[in-house]
């Protein structure tokens, strides 16, 4: 193994960021057999254990997670170093999984997907777009490695990082009694239909939320329908089936279209967070690393426009 050590290392550092030694085989064109050798060659070196097995999966154990940084340090110095020898860049190459929630996916994630590929064109992303609830429940089975969403949970495995904030308000279309005011009081919501979006998503617990600290519940209020698609709830406010609860995000181009109108609810529609999730019990794989520097270097144009 010393005289091996970076293709070894490189091996390690795989199946660390996959989870999986049949993945790590299968990115690096191995055998599972050659990666098991490999770590076990390193295992035997060090005198530790790297990996713990645990629902089919691997994961690292504080050994393996302290020898994980100095591998991807040892990784990126060779590459560095290769780059300015031979002036030639090396493009990282890969795959970014990722999840996120209807807001933050599809007003949010475009524009920094944009700036990611300008920098690793050749980084394949795959994105799937779902509530905060099936996106927070993905990233903790390992599933996707960053996660998108409009809300926290309890799960103490889990960190979040603060993405960007939004606003809860009232839609109604144009003409309806209730657009022609600044705000509305939670008694006079309760007078109309109400259009939800679906339990699980972020903007639906945030609503909830804030009706409890005002001391109210949904049981005030007359639901009436509940939709997983903001598209569909604001094409089913314009077709007067009732008003909605939405993000400004969601009703921007809409506003501007004269269809919709956004009213405040006083004491509810307050400002939210929205998060990148990942697990602390896995390390990133080097492309998720790279998307969650970029969210930490700055907001994306989407984030201040």
């Amino acid at each position: 193994m010393k005289t091996e050590l970076l293709p070894y290392l490189e091996t390690f550092a795989e199946a660390a960021e996959r989870s999986s030694f049949t993945a790590a085989a299968r990115a690096l064109g191995l055998t599972q057999a050659a990666v098991s050798q490999r770590v076990q060659a390193i295992e035997r070196d060090l005198g530790v254990s790297l990996f713990r097995r645990v629902g089919g999966k691997v994961e690292l154990t504080d050994a393996g997670r302290r020898l994980h940084e100095y591998a991807r340090r040892i990784i990126a110095l060779h590459r560095a170093a290769r780059e300015d020898v031979t002036g030639r860049e090396t493009p990282v190459e890969g795959e970014l999984i990722l999840a996120a929630s209807s807001i933050p996916g599809q007003h949010l994630l475009p524009a920094l997907l944009a700036a990611y590929g300008s920098k690793h064109p050749l980084i394949r992303v795959r994105a799937a777009i779902s509530d905060s609830a099936a996106v927070i429940g993905q990233v903790g089975r390992g599933e996707v490695s960053v996660g998108l969403v409009g809300r926290r949970d309890d799960n103490p495995n889990l960190e979040y990082r603060h993405l960007a904030d939004d606003r809860i308000v009232l839609v109604v279309p144009h003409g309806h009694a209730l657009a022609r005011k600044k705000a509305v009081t939670v008694d006079q919501l309760a007078a109309h239909p109400l259009i939800l979006r679906e339990a699980g998503s972020g903007l639906r617990h945030g609503f909830e939320k804030a009706l409890e600290r005002a001391g109210r519940s949904l049981s005030d209020l007359r639901v009436v329908l509940e939709l997983g698609s903001n598209e569909a709830i604001k094409e089913a406010v314009t077709r007067g089936v009732g008003v909605a609860v939405l993000s400004t995000f969601a009703v921007r181009t809409n506003l501007d279209a004269d269809r919709l109108r956004a009213v405040e609810v006083e004491g509810v529609g307050r400002a939210r967070e929205m998060f990148v999730v990942t697990d602390r019990r896995r390390v990133l794989p080097v492309p998720a690393r790279l998307f969650v520097n970029l969210l930490d270097a700055g907001p994306a144009p989407a984030l201040t426009s």
